[in-house]
């Protein structure tokens, strides 16, 4: 891993702003979800994911263009076409915007009254049109930010604005407010996110004179966007929680609700570890291949061990402690999704593990190879959803999941190897697996001794600590980590005992890592 200052930097404020935004999202989530309960719950969250579908289709392409090439751009000191590069894509959003408000218009009226049969149709459309009118360019804006690699604005988005829609969220359930008051309230919020966004990011682009990109690098943008407007969307919807809306068609709105907590929670849990360091992938890659395939294979297979030594205690937790998870955070109402949020984390976690992957391909331009393989994977979720909720409800819309997210993955890891020239340590993470794995057994007798916020507590405390010894017993990090370590410790207060446990760690480091 990179760690001069600058990419510590960012890493702290990216992990600032991600912790911020989804500890606050996710506290507001779980107020609503316990506010409506499993039914309410479900049918909010219908209107959340056409609004979600709705804002990935407008941004489609141009967010992850936008990543790639002011971060190539500035890479290669040509910091004066960032401008009209801006120019040009959010010229391309807004046409997308206008196309995808004629389909909210006509799913509103043709389809609003079997997807929400609670709502009326004009009001639906009003709230898709504003809500994903202003959360695509908040999302633009954040884009910007992340290809700058100013990650300092994107932190302070997220730690003003999600406050603000808690407070907003805090008052609507001390008021024991109906459902339409929440969408109102996320309404707003959208406008908020926007306001914030585009303050923070429109000071940060170079002043520039040039007018027009040049015609090759159009030609490379316009390239990327072609595949990729496909690739993200087509692959949005088959990795999103699609199964809330089959759920709500095929099976029931309490069901939707249940695996709409379970999803929720565990791609926030994701995130919130390993996807810290996943949100730098793009970025990163795109400056490190501008440095050659060979520097960005080898940050590529260093990247991927990271992200699985902060992946594999995720899920090693989550498979012992789900049930007082929910348990704590949704109420006995909700205790249907504790075995889905465990299965639901562990092809979370597989998706931000590939990152370094994905990241790898996007910035190698192999968008097209991208797109192929998204568009096999949305396939066969597809059939595998259908086919499987409207057969076993919610226990088949988890298969579905978890099926895909391993097919994906393995295809993108694999397509990531192909690229670079260079195969993952496979010894390497077996042996984080391994530690995981130990870990979640030491914990394993703790897991319903007591309430779940002290069974949460001590089996948490024995976990991390078994994991954290385990790493060392094992041999999951580098000499380099080691020694990097070893020098980060001699530079505060001596803690009795670490110096000899880093010493011992050294001998059994892996490798040429």
């Amino acid at each position: 891993m990179n760690r001069s200052p600058s990419a510590l930097r960012n890493t702290l404020f990216s992990s600032a702003g991600i912790y911020t935004e989804y500890v606050l999202g996710m506290l507001t989530s779980i107020l609503i979800a316990r506010h409506l309960g499993p039914h309410g719950f479900g049918v909010y969250s219908m209107v959340i994911w056409l609004v979600s579908v709705g804002m990935t289709m407008t941004n489609a392409g141009s967010s992850t263009a936008l990543i790639k090439f002011v971060a190539e751009l500035r890479g290669g000191g040509r910091q004066e076409l960032v401008q009209p590069l801006l120019k040009y894509l959010r010229r391309t959003q807004r046409t997308c915007l206008l196309l995808v408000l004629v389909a909210a218009a006509l799913l509103s009226a043709f389809a609003g009254a079997r997807l929400l049969p609670e709502f009326n149709r004009l009001a639906l459309f009003a709230l898709l049109a504003l809500t994903i009118s202003l959360r695509a360019p908040y999302m633009f804006n954040i884009s910007l930010g992340k290809g700058l690699e100013n990650f300092r604005a994107t932190a302070t988005v997220a730690m003003v604005a999600t406050p603000l829609n808690l407070a907003m969220v805090v008052a609507a359930w001390w008021l024991d407010a109906p459902m339409h008051v929440f969408l109102a309230v996320f309404a707003i919020s959208s406008a908020v996110f926007y306001g914030v966004s585009h303050y923070q990011t429109a000071r940060l682009v170079p002043v520039s004179t040039v007018a027009q990109l040049p015609p090759e690098l159009k030609q490379r943008v316009v390239r990327h966007m072609r595949y990729a407007a496909v690739t993200v969307t087509v692959g949005f919807v088959a990795a999103s929680d699609v199964g809330v809306l089959l759920l709500n068609l095929f099976a029931s709105s309490e069901a939707a609700g249940q695996f709409k907590v379970a999803f929720q929670l565990s791609a926030g849990a994701a995130l919130l570890l390993p996807g810290v360091v996943g949100a730098l992938m793009l970025p990163m890659m795109a400056n490190a291949l501008s440095q050659g395939l060979a520097m960005a294979g080898r940050r590529f297979v260093g990247a991927t061990s990271y992200l699985m030594l902060l992946a594999a205690p995720l899920v090693g937790f989550g498979l012992v402690f789900a049930p007082a998870v929910i348990g704590l955070l949704y109420g006995a109402s909700y205790a249907a999704a504790a075995p889905i949020f465990a299965t639901c984390l562990f092809g979370a976690a597989l998706g931000t593990v590939a990152q370094a992957g994905s990241s790898l391909l996007l910035s190698a331009d192999r968008q097209r190879s991208i797109m192929l393989l998204v568009l096999a994977n949305a396939v066969v979720k597809l059939l595998l959803d259908v086919v499987l909720t409207v057969h076993y409800g919610l226990v088949g819309a988890v298969v579905s999941y978890t099926i895909t997210s391993l097919l994906t993955a393995g295809a993108v890891l694999g397509l990531a190897m192909t690229t670079s020239g260079l195969g993952l340590d496979w010894s390497r993470l077996a042996r984080i697996v391994a530690a995981a794995a130990l870990a979640a057994l030491a914990a394993f007798p703790v897991r319903e001794v007591w309430t779940p916020f002290p069974t949460l507590a001590l089996g948490g405390a024995l976990f991390a600590g078994a994991y954290f010894l385990l790493t060392f017993a094992l041999g999951c990090w580098s000499g380099d980590d080691i020694e990097h370590m070893q020098r980060m410790h001699r530079r505060v207060p001596q803690v009795p005992g670490v110096a000899a446990l880093l010493a011992w760690a050294d001998r059994r480091a892996c490798r040429g890592s």
